[in-house]
């Protein structure tokens, strides 16, 4: 088994879903040796995503994924959140290439790591994250504009499929519940797979 460097510092980030007003956005606390592909995970786990399509970050002009599942991607197995954030304030993460759901990854900054915390963390949010396969920022638009019309033709069948589903809510709890059933026991450096 290769060396792996201890987590040396906490980093920031403000994980921000483009294309829709108001915001919906995640505030996450993560050590400087999570891989990109485990931030695949927090970020998964923070907005209340379920991972069923494929990801892809872009720092810069590098593009990074599973090489696995995305041809031409650097290794998102080999790049640490550490890297990226010596690399420059923000970087995209794209996911479900179909809906072309794209997150604005901000890193806010850097500290020390916080005695018996466990990480990756939730510490803030806003806002309830949109339904698998709701049509990227757009359709999800529409759908809540459907949702909120009674005289839409749409609106019974997607109330029906959205249930309780208000799109206000969010709960730092239920992020931190999704992040710890992910990445248990706490600081294990490879999350289940879902």
């Amino acid at each position: 088994m290769p060396w792996v460097r201890a987590p040396q510092e906490a980093i920031r980030l403000k994980v921000t879903l483009k294309g829709l007003k108001p915001p919906i956005w995640r505030r996450l606390l993560v050590e400087d040796t999570m891989t990109l592909g485990e931030l695949n995970f927090a970020v998964q786990g923070a907005m209340g995503w379920e991972n069923s399509h494929l990801h892809l970050f872009l720092v810069g002009r590098r593009q990074v994924g599973d090489p696995g599942q995305l041809d031409e991607v650097e290794d998102e197995a080999r790049v640490t959140v550490g890297e990226v954030a010596r690399l420059g304030t923000s970087f995209t993460y794209v996911y479900d290439m179909g809906d072309d759901w794209e997150h604005a990854i901000e890193i806010e900054g850097l500290g020390p790591l916080e005695p018996g915390r466990a990480y990756p963390a939730c510490v803030g949010g806003r806002r309830a994250c949109p339904p698998e396969d709701s049509g990227g920022p757009w359709g999800f638009a529409d759908m809540l504009e459907a949702v909120s019309d009674p005289a839409d033709e749409r609106h019974a069948e997607l109330k029906a499929w959205l249930g309780a589903f208000d799109p206000e809510a969010f709960s730092v709890e239920a992020a931190e519940a999704r992040l710890r059933a992910w990445f248990a026991p706490t600081r294990a450096r490879r999350p289940r797979k879902r």
